[in-house]
């Protein structure tokens, strides 16, 4: 495949990152603080309103989300040492570099041996929209510029046809839910690099598919914790197919139509191996596989009543989690991490600490929605509450806490990394994940059809 070009600007990538991407090792660079390591800096690329950098690598200013709509930053007394002064790199504003918008030339690949254009001094962006719903207060994230209108209204389109009409994955009576998840929305926001509305598609058929077993085996719409295990097990056949005896293969292959859950998953990955190569559906069905052991946990703890220690908590958050949907970022963008980048256990913490963050998120918008389910519904501040003894503020508070701890460390370790390993499709990678991790917040935030924060402050 070619090499990739840029992702767009508005990813929590720390600017720190890139600017080894193009100098190799960074040797001589200005240095700033990650952890108890000193990485080079780079050019000040904007990530989020004000081009604000991410706090935990900010000497002077720490910008935390306002309570009013739209997440506008306050700027906190600084904590450090004063900004270290940092020069323009060319070539790293090549790779690193963000969209004007849809079709802007030399978006997504560019090839090494042709020159490429002097790059202009960017501007200073401005700020995005107030957007819907209330950030959660206190809560570490980046505001995004609104998804593209006119991608968000088709991918609504051709996804509704294909989980009402193809896979048959919601009855008429579920129509309002469906359009109220505002999966369209969702996708082209964590995705807007994108290079045509079918790479969206991929990730949106796949985001749905994993809904409809998620609400028919697990949660709203007569999922239950009892027997799971089987109905979790056939199901990721579709994902990964059984090979078996020529006399036994015809009813397995009878049991993908089945049900909703199976016909969505079948489908989708169908859409999905068209797309990706065989090391990336490999990845997508190993992490499918990491989901569902989460599933089984938290089905487990409810069908013994068993509330987890905290600790126990985060690591089936580990596994339950987002994880497959950032992993698949380089398919929804066109190109490819090879499998050998990929593994390496510093991408692996780097994709970890996304969907843990994301996740962890996730708890706290959808608290109050939970709250409101029958029996005892498992979430980071429930689980914070009942094991520290705290009240349900503290407690919901403490879980703010926890993510943004989790944001920081994730990139903190995208910046190392980057810094480690400057190959271009790595930097790519990572923005992509970082993009898809402001995204995902984003949804959360402006879905106000699903969640309303609690009234904590």
């Amino acid at each position: 495949m070619p090499v990739p070009g840029p992702s767009p600007a508005q990813s929590s990538l720390p600017a720190a990152a890139a600017r080894c991407g193009a100098h190799g090792h960074g040797r001589g660079a200005d240095a700033v603080t990650v952890g108890s390591r000193a990485l080079p800096t780079g050019p000040a690329l904007p990530f989020g309103p004000a081009a604000a950098r991410p706090s935990h690598l900010t000497p002077e200013a720490s910008p935390v989300p306002g309570g009013g709509p739209g997440g506008d930053l306050v700027a906190e007394p600084a904590r450090g040492a004063a900004a270290a002064t940092v020069t323009p790199n060319p070539a790293l504003e090549r790779i690193m570099r963000g969209p004007s918008g849809v079709g802007t030339e030399g978006l997504f690949f560019f090839t090494p041996h042709r020159a490429q254009p002097a790059a202009p001094v960017p501007e200073a962006p401005a700020p995005p929209p107030a957007a819907e719903g209330r950030p959660i207060p206190g809560l570490y994230h980046h505001p995004v510029p609104e998804p593209d209108p006119a991608r968000v209204a088709e991918v609504s389109r051709r996804i509704k046809r294909w989980a009402v009409d193809e896979v048959e994955a919601y009855p008429p009576e579920w129509e309002d839910q469906f359009d109220g998840f505002s999966v369209g929305r969702y996708m082209v926001a964590c995705h807007p690099d994108a290079p045509t509305v079918d790479h969206l598609m991929i990730a949106t058929r796949l985001m749905v598919a994993e809904n409809v077993v998620d609400d028919c085996y697990c949660e709203d719409h007569g999922g239950s914790p009892v027997g799971l295990g089987g109905r979790l097990l056939l199901a990721h056949t579709a994902l990964d197919p059984v090979h078996t005896t020529a006399e036994y293969e015809p009813a397995w292959a009878e049991t993908l139509l089945s049900d909703a859950p199976r016909r969505s998953y079948r489908s989708a990955m169908e859409y999905f191996t068209r797309a990706a190569t065989p090391s990336q559906a490999d990845r997508f069905r190993h992490d499918m596989a990491r989901l569902h052991m989460g599933y089984l946990a938290e089905a487990a703890w409810a069908e013994t009543k068993y509330v987890p220690e905290v600790s126990e908590y985060l690591a089936m958050r580990q596994f339950n989690n987002f994880r497959p949907c950032p992993t698949i970022t380089d398919t929804v963008g066109g190109y490819e991490l090879p499998a050998e980048l990929h593994a390496m256990p510093a991408m692996q913490r780097v994709i970890a600490l996304a969907g843990n963050a994301t996740t962890i998120s996730n708890d706290l918008y959808s608290y109050t929605k939970e709250l409101e389910s029958p029996g005892m519904h498992l979430n980071l501040p429930v689980v914070i509450a009942e094991r520290e003894g705290l009240s349900d503020k503290e407690a919901y508070l403490k879980a703010v806490e926890v993510h943004n701890d989790l944001m920081h460390a994730f990139e903190a370790a995208a910046a190392e990394l980057a810094v480690s390993c400057p190959d271009p499709r790595v930097v790519r990678f990572l923005r992509g994940v970082a993009v898809w991790v402001d995204g995902n917040h984003y949804w959360h935030q402006t879905n106000t059809y699903r969640y309303s924060l609690p009234d904590f402050w």
